[in-house]
């Protein structure tokens, strides 16, 4: 006997209903998308601790071979994964690599570029090619570029460097770290090895990420205008830069037309969170980018103001007779310079530079605590400047 008509409907409405039931049932859901940027006023917890998805799109994304290694029609732009590193550091940087190779680059295949003021061994070379299928290319730091500047006095840097000593600036008095400071502030960009590529993302030796992303970082920043990305924002110890920030001002008052209207200066210059910084950094809150972290365009460290900007630095003498750093030397310029909603906070990067982090509210991340900051003493969270980052400009 035929089934009634009714009977019928009534069965493939069941049917479809299991088969959505199963689908619902097996599927995935991905995360949210990330939130617009928003102002946070006033700081009541981290926003790490809300779910966190991916930037809005247009992302770009794995599909067949369009990243593959040996693609040399490949979606990839021109853009590299870079590191100063020592031969010393070969494990760690090691580790640093197959941390982000599992979570990102594995799918990309965007190459690593080294560099180092002495020859890489064949070791470090050997091991660092079998730990990616991405071009590997390593190369010296150019003599003129890491040597101390010709006007820097050597007796005033011996003088200069007891005195921070006694303050307890952390390694005051090692001279490789101020010419990598400066180095990193100012020179990295003219190297011929990065000549060719606009962006880059640094990596250093012994730090960890924890996230998988499944998106082009470089092609993100490309494609929605972003000059910086940064993960971590804190407070630099104000003995280290108790000039940085007049002669900041001197330079600033020379050139007023390289302010950009849309400034963080704000962000610079608070005083009410830390008023002991403020005061001893002499008008500068001290706040930064924690550069171990960083992917930005190198056109901005290529234009007229900031190169202006460093060569004016440079002058005074402040990387050898202080310890300015390229973190708060890469921030202020770009707090002045530079249009703030060109900066991206990377929430979605899981990552950890001992010993702050950033970990984010995603089933994307493993390895670390949601919305921990530091695994140090108590009163390391102090250092965390991101409240007045998300307060001056939001958390885009």
């Amino acid at each position: 006997m035929a089934m009634p008509k009714s009977m019928r409907l009534l069965a493939v409405v069941t049917l479809g209903i299991f088969f959505w039931l199963l689908y619902q049932i097996f599927t995935v859901t991905p995360p949210p998308p990330e939130s617009p940027s928003l102002k946070i006023d006033k700081w009541t917890k981290d926003p790490n601790l809300d779910p966190t998805g991916e930037p809005p799109e247009p992302l770009h994304r794995v599909v067949g071979n369009n990243y593959a290694p040996d693609n040399p029609q490949s979606n990839r732009i021109n853009a590299t994964l870079l590191s100063l590193v020592r031969n010393e550091e070969l494990n760690d940087m090691l580790q640093s690599m197959r941390d982000l190779e599992r979570t990102w680059n594995h799918k990309f295949n965007y190459p690593w570029t080294f560099l180092n003021d002495v020859p890489f061994t064949e070791e470090f070379k050997t091991k660092i090619r079998a730990a990616t299928k991405a071009e590997v290319r390593f190369d010296v730091v150019p003599k003129a570029h890491w040597d101390v500047p010709s006007w820097i006095n050597n007796d005033l840097y011996l003088e200069s460097t007891a005195l921070l000593k006694e303050q307890e600036v952390q390694y005051s008095d090692k001279i490789s770290y101020h010419q990598m400071c400066r180095w990193n502030s100012g020179l990295f960009y003219h190297h011929p090895a990065l000549a060719n590529y606009r962006y880059y993302w640094r990596v250093e030796p012994k730090v960890h990420f924890f996230c998988a992303v499944d998106y082009d970082v470089f092609r993100y920043m490309q494609d929605h205008n972003k000059t910086y990305g940064f993960t971590i924002n804190l407070y630099d110890s104000p003995q280290s830069i108790t000039t940085l920030w007049p002669e900041t001002m001197k330079f600033l008052g020379d050139h007023p037309e390289y302010l950009h209207k849309n400034n963080a200066f704000d962000w610079l210059r608070d005083a009410t969170r830390r008023p002991d910084h403020n005061m001893k950094a002499n008008g500068y809150s001290t706040c930064h980018f924690w550069s171990n972290f960083e992917i930005a365009d190198m056109e901005f460290w290529r234009s007229r103001p900031y190169e202006e900007y460093f060569k004016h630095l440079d002058r005074a003498g402040g990387f050898f007779y202080e310890r300015w750093g390229d973190a708060p030397v890469h921030s202020i310029a770009l707090g002045l310079f530079e249009d703030k909603e060109r900066i991206h906070w990377f929430r979605d990067i899981g990552y950890q530079h001992i010993p702050f982090f950033n970990c984010p509210n995603s089933p994307k991340c493993k390895g670390c605590v949601t919305g921990r900051f530091t695994d140090g003493e108590a009163w390391l969270n102090r250092e965390d400047c991101r409240p007045n980052w998300f307060k001056f400009v939001g958390t885009g």
